[in-house]
């Protein structure tokens, strides 16, 4: 069975720092805004099996297909408006 491991952080932390600043960029509309952004999650694997497994876990609950990208490497993307949420499988760091 292949071994993977997604590189994440504290969910609740992360929700309420998108709220806290969504509520700052509202407030303070002289702010300027990035014209794009994207968050990301990183999948680890010593194999391409594991790495598109991790990959295709994450990309079931955006509800997008996994683009092999090459040279080990899968990704999958979401964007809500200007926004992107993506999953990268990235290759060992030997092959990097």
């Amino acid at each position: 069975m292949s071994e993977y491991v997604i590189r994440s952080g504290d969910r609740a932390a992360f929700i309420a720092g998108l709220r806290e600043l969504a509520d700052f960029l509202t407030a303070n509309p002289a702010v300027l805004v990035p014209r794009n952004a994207s968050f990301g999650v990183f999948v680890d694997a010593s194999d391409a099996t594991a790495r598109r497994e991790g990959a295709e876990h994450v990309a079931a609950s955006l509800g997008v297909p996994v683009e092999d990208i090459g040279e080990g490497y899968y990704d999958a993307r979401r964007d809500f408006g200007p926004i992107a949420y993506s999953v990268i499988a990235i290759p060992p760091k030997e092959r990097q």
